[in-house]
């Protein structure tokens, strides 16, 4: 089982950018296809962006172009890279595993969009 903590999140203003962090525990992290989902209370978590463990990557359409999700294996790291932010991309951030099976998921961070 992965161990995911996320950070990075915060209060930023329309048009600004934020990059999310998603550290994994475990030798194992290579192998799992890591994803960003976003919620918000009262709502459907929602797939934001997708890295597979051989690099394919997999977006939400209307988030292509803004958003960018990377990985650095070393590290056990994933990154999501947010540009030109909208106050509708307000939402809780949740990093995700899938390997072996197996569906681990982060506690999330907080993202807030606003003047």
């Amino acid at each position: 089982q992965l161990r995911l903590v996320e950070s990075g999140g915060g209060l930023v203003q329309p048009g600004g950018s934020l990059k999310l962090s998603c550290v994994a525990s475990g030798s194992m992290f290579r192998f799992y296809d890591m994803a960003w989902y976003r919620q918000n209370s009262g709502k459907e978590r929602e797939f934001v962006a997708r890295i597979e463990s051989d690099g394919t990557l997999h977006y939400e359409d209307s988030l292509r172009g803004r958003f960018t999700i990377s990985r650095d294996n070393t590290e056990s790291t994933v990154y999501l890279q947010m540009n030109s932010l909208k106050p509708e991309d307000t939402a809780v951030y949740l990093c995700n595993a899938q390997a072996f099976g197996r569906d681990d998921w982060g506690q999330g961070t907080r993202v807030t969009v606003s003047s």
